[in-house]
């Protein structure tokens, strides 16, 4: 994996990704129930928030981030779910384009060697493989909720 492919890739899926939301009005980007008790907007905040600790992860070149990280991933999305409930849908998406811009400002600027050396980022466990990591807090996480929004857009309407 190269920055480039990886960009590509990410930009791409992104792409996909808001082609479908573009698809939903506001008011229905604010309805409990997409996935659980997650509204369109939730989803969205909480992608932001994996991806933000991902810029995190770049900038330090370490293993570093937020505490939720210590709990269970259940727990961990509970307390993303309640941080950002009482936002309002325009901060959510403002936020959600400059953590993007961030993180793929972040990507380029990768040596291609950190991309597959987990040395290079302190406290990263050696199985791990850097780009693997980017790309799971990433467009790997758009695909696990693309099916619950597209099975919303079938059940409002859009």
């Amino acid at each position: 994996m190269d920055a480039k492919t990886l960009i590509h890739t990410l930009k791409t899926e992104r792409a996909h990704l808001e082609m479908l939301l573009s698809q939903i009005n506001e008011e229905n980007m604010l309805i409990a129930g997409v996935a659980g008790e997650m509204s369109v907007k939730d989803i969205i905040a909480h992608i932001t928030w994996y991806e933000r600790e991902t810029v995190g992860l770049l900038q330090q070149r370490a293993l570093v981030g937020s505490d939720l990280w210590y709990r269970s991933l259940e727990e961990r999305n509970g307390a993303i779910l309640a941080a950002n409930r009482h936002r309002q849908l325009n901060d959510v998406q403002v936020e959600a384009e400059k953590v993007f811009i961030d993180l793929i400002n972040e990507i380029e600027s990768l040596l291609p060697e950190e991309l597959v050396d987990p040395t290079r980022f302190q406290g990263m466990p050696t199985e791990w493989v850097p780009w693997q990591a980017i790309a799971s807090n990433t467009y790997d996480h758009y695909y696990q909720h693309i099916p619950d929004i597209k099975r919303w857009i079938e059940h409002c309407g859009r």
